[in-house]
């Protein structure tokens, strides 16, 4: 009886370590997909020399960079991509005065209907209102910038990155990967997700001028526009950062005098003798 049930025991074994063994390879596949034939040419997003002043526990906004950052999504994004989550007013805190808000929410046309007729009809913008919707009518589908840092791991630096990272591939990424190819109407970019990507290059040196006078290089212009969508994405990030060593110190304060209290309290208590 004993021998029998050893044997079922050990053919049971047998059969587990068999049948695990057979779904091993399906396992790591699932867990450990093949990497596609693009993977070869994507690179880690990279961060302008100094960082951003808005990073680490006591960053803060450059002004200055984010009015620079706006002017170039208004004069290269905007023709494609919207930004209809930030409304003008929200522009003040990039430094520009009431009349200022009111002056450059008038330099853009937005959507209403018109009572009388129904219609949707155009009119100049109030800084009340939020940036206008962009309707694209070309090859692929630019999305809303209004949130793209938040949606993008790494999003900042990934903007940063994806408008300085039109190049031709590696020839020895290509040697390695010979099926891999651009197809017409797409271009090559090493940051983008699976490398061919249907915006073209929009960042030239000296397509924009800047107001203060700073020298507008592609890596200039990458850098102020993703400080700007950060700002876009996330308006009160510096607020938080000053909220977040508030509480800190409160905490401190709070620990400090809870256990001051509780020697001040227990000073005169002695421990009982066993």
């Amino acid at each position: 009886m004993t021998i029998r049930l050893g044997g079922i025991i050990f053919g049971l074994g047998l059969t587990a370590v068999l049948l695990l063994w057979s779904l091993l390879p399906g396992a790591i596949n699932f867990a450990f997909p093949e990497k596609p034939d693009y993977y070869a040419f994507q690179e880690k997003n990279i961060a302008p020399e100094g960082g951003f002043s808005f990073e680490g526990p006591l960053g803060k906004w450059d002004t200055q960079q984010l009015q620079r950052g706006y002017q170039v999504y208004k004069e290269v994004c905007a023709a494609c991509h919207s930004l209809q989550y930030v409304a003008f007013r929200n522009l003040q805190d990039l430094g520009y005065s009431d009349a200022e808000v009111r002056a450059e929410a008038a330099t853009w046309q937005v959507p209403f209907q018109n009572p009388e007729s129904g219609e949707i009809e155009m009119r100049a913008g109030e800084p009340t209102d939020q940036f206008p919707p962009v309707y694209y009518l070309g090859q692929g589908n630019p999305p809303d910038l209004s949130l793209i840092t938040k949606a993008r791991p790494d999003g900042t630096h990934y903007v940063y990155s994806l408008m300085q990272g039109y190049n031709e591939p590696d020839p020895e990424d290509v040697a390695k990967s010979p099926e891999f190819e651009t197809p017409p109407g797409l271009y090559f970019n090493e940051y983008f997700y699976n490398i061919n990507i249907a915006m073209p290059p929009q960042l030239l040196d000296g397509i924009v001028t800047y107001a203060d006078g700073t020298e507008a290089t592609t890596e200039q212009m990458s850098q102020d526009v993703a400080a700007f969508l950060t700002w876009a994405g996330e308006p009160s990030l510096i607020q938080r950062k000053q909220t977040g060593w508030f509480v800190i110190a409160f905490l401190i304060f709070a620990t400090s005098l809870g256990f001051l209290s509780y020697k001040s309290i227990w000073a005169g208590m002695k421990p009982k003798k066993k």
